[in-house]
């Protein structure tokens, strides 16, 4: 998607009338980046132009104080808004670097000094689990949270063992063609229930996660008493068992999607007072990690 602002320009080259305001649409992709203390901005290429926003901030963490639920919009923000064109393209690092370049020339530099802008941040979590989140819907009512399999609290979206046998769901092949059909996932009993939603995957009567046979170390791939099949847990003629106590230590994936609303511009003939800056590019990322109470 692209942001466009308009802004209207005499020709110097040829003098200016009143008649002569030439009117120019500037035409940006949607992303943004930043850098430094704390500058937002968007170049491109023929002719050479960029955007650019300076915060009063010195981090971006600010913008990731997400509230229950994840997102978080923040106040009317003074900044400085920008807008310049070049005599070449120019250098990757250009807005990042303490020394501007001298490889490239500012041709025209037009400065809102009483901008404002609104910060919007969205986190969006998932379980990275190989299973995109729409997929994750069991009862498919449209509603995520309700859809927790092993009933360990966490809706099968955030958990990345869905079953609660302490083999991941990643590792239990739901998606063999990575396709995002799931109707062909592993399901070794043949039950009719596929390995990752599934609490006993050979079907043996001995809970995958009991099927340990020296100790509970919350991982029943390691338990092989016949090489020549596999794991313990997927071995019906195999049902010696250590019952498990605990569930493995959970990672939830966060992902920060944050948007930029610029207000009250003000440029010379300027067309339009408002723009969707767009969203930062890359997004933000982190994670979490926590461990279910068993059950």
């Amino acid at each position: 998607m692209r942001k466009f602002l308009s802004i209207a320009f005499c020709i110097a080259l040829f003098g200016c009338s009143d008649g002569d305001i030439i009117i120019v649409e500037l035409d940006f992709e949607d992303s943004f980046e930043q850098c430094g203390e704390l500058v937002f901005y968007k170049t491109k290429e023929n002719p050479s132009e960029s955007l650019s926003i300076e915060l009063n901030l010195n981090n971006i963490n600010s913008f990731l104080n997400v509230d229950e639920d994840g997102v978080y919009v923040s106040s009317e923000l003074a900044v400085t808004f920008n807008y310049r064109t070049y005599d070449a393209a120019l250098p990757n690092n250009y807005f990042c670097s303490d020394v501007p370049s001298s490889a490239v020339t500012i041709l025209s530099d037009e400065e809102s000094t009483e901008s404002t802008a609104v910060i919007t941040t969205l986190l969006i979590e998932d379980d990275n689990d190989g299973i995109s989140a729409s997929n994750e819907d069991i009862d498919e009512d449209g509603n995520l949270d309700n859809d927790d399999t092993d009933g360990d609290g966490l809706p099968n979206y955030l958990d990345f063992d869905d079953d609660g046998d302490n083999v991941p769901t990643g590792s239990e092949n739901p998606d063999p063609n990575n396709d995002g059909d799931l109707s062909d996932a592993q399901d070794t009993d043949e039950d009719g229930i596929p390995d990752y939603l599934d609490n006993d995957d050979d079907g043996d009567g001995v809970l995958t996660r009991d099927e340990e046979f020296s100790s509970a170390d919350q991982n029943p791939t390691n338990d092989i008493d016949n090489a020549s099949i596999g794991p313990d847990y997927l071995n019906d003629m195999f049902s010696e068992s250590v019952p498990a106590s605990a569930y493995r230590q959970h990672t939830v994936q966060q992902t920060y999607e944050i948007r930029c609303m610029v207000s009250n511009i003000q440029f010379s003939n300027l067309t339009q007072q408002t723009l969707d800056f767009g969203q930062l590019s890359p997004d933000q990322t982190d994670s979490r990690t926590l461990t279910p109470d068993f059950n």
